[in-house]
């Protein structure tokens, strides 16, 4: 079954409940710094582990401390879909787990 794009009333919605998270062009976005490169490490490998359940994948970026993360649906023409809306939620869930801010 095709995943639908949402619109985009549905988007700023969406982003209304996840605080951080914007629409950056096509795609929803956000931004963590975290305490210690190890720690921002640890993020990744977690939200790894959240995109294969979902399999879906964001472009996600490591960097000393900080951890980005951005995403749309390519089978959806590169647009925003629940698929996104979901990966961002699960992110937004496990972030104050590895001290995430």
């Amino acid at each position: 079954m095709p995943v639908e794009p949402l619109s985009q009333k549905e988007i700023e919605d969406r982003l209304a409940e996840l605080p951080g998270w914007s629409l950056e062009g096509d795609r929803l976005s956000r931004s963590y710094r975290l305490g210690s490169h190890f720690a921002a490490t640890a993020m990744v490998i977690h939200i790894a582990q959240v995109q294969e359940e979902l399999n879906h994948h964001s472009d996600l970026t490591l960097g000393y401390d900080t951890v980005s993360l951005s995403v749309h649906t390519h089978s959806a023409g590169g647009a925003v879909t629940e698929l996104d809306v979901e990966l961002a939620r699960r992110v937004a869930a496990l972030a104050p787990g590895h001290g995430a801010a």
